[in-house]
């Protein structure tokens, strides 16, 4: 970076320090610039003293974060302060959940010069869940094997689901049969070949199904595993 490119960016970080400094002593802290590396320290308290750490930077971004996680270990809280502007990522939730999850406080510095507090630091865990968590449970069960490689992109997963729909087009390919007939193999037979997600089956009579050409190419695409991998886990 050019060094008038680097001189403005700390200019600019040096303007967040002013409004900082006052909102932690309106808080009972003594408040000192660039101490050991750190943008700003704050005390307060006898000994042994609260001990602040703020990290001050014109936007939220990784580096900003990397930092605060690197101060953690020497100090009580963390601090961000980041200039708040009308379409910043300061106010993206995601951002904000990330400050709770590790703890940090968030200031927002508008270009007035006044600072607000966003987040405040305290120890925080995300509210579980239980839907999304037996949803991982369930299909991490239900997946025959390991068929999709982690962080795959741009293709269909292989999920617990389209094994099955999967077993049922296997047991069609020979021709139609009744649903009764894919239960022993897939017990949720009848309501996969009902939905029809994938567009694999299609009904010539009541509880009789057979296979389309979709299916037909998804058991050349994704061969379907023996039965002796089917019951693994």
């Amino acid at each position: 970076m050019p060094r008038e490119q680097r001189s403005d960016s700390r200019r600019s970080e040096t303007s967040l320090y002013g409004p900082v400094k006052r909102h932690l002593e309106a808080l009972g802290f003594t408040v000192k610039g660039e101490v050991c590396g750190c943008d700003l320290v704050a005390l307060r308290g006898d000994e042994p003293p609260i001990v602040v750490v703020g990290e001050l930077k014109v936007s939220f971004s990784l580096d900003l974060v990397l930092q605060a996680v690197d101060r953690t270990a020497a100090c009580d809280e963390v601090w961000l302060a980041v200039g708040a502007k009308a379409r910043g990522r300061i106010h993206d939730p995601r951002v904000r959940k990330l400050c709770r999850l590790l703890g940090f406080g968030l200031l927002g510095v508008s270009p007035t010069g006044a600072a607000e507090a966003l987040i405040e630091p305290q120890p925080w865990r995300p509210r579980r869940d239980n839907k999304r968590r037996a949803r991982l449970i369930n299909d991490h069960r239900r997946r025959i094997g390991d068929p999709a490689l982690g962080g795959s992109t741009g293709q269909p997963i292989m999920t617990a689901y389209r094994q099955q729909a999967l077993a049922c087009a296997a047991s069609l390919a020979e021709g139609p049969r009744r649903t009764a007939d894919l239960r022993p193999i897939v017990p949720n037979a009848a309501n996969i070949l009902l939905r029809n997600v994938y567009g694999w089956f299609t009904r010539i009579e009541r509880g009789v199904y057979r296979l389309t050409t979709e299916g037909d190419a998804a058991l050349t695409r994704w061969p379907v595993l023996d039965s002796d991998d089917r019951t693994s886990t």
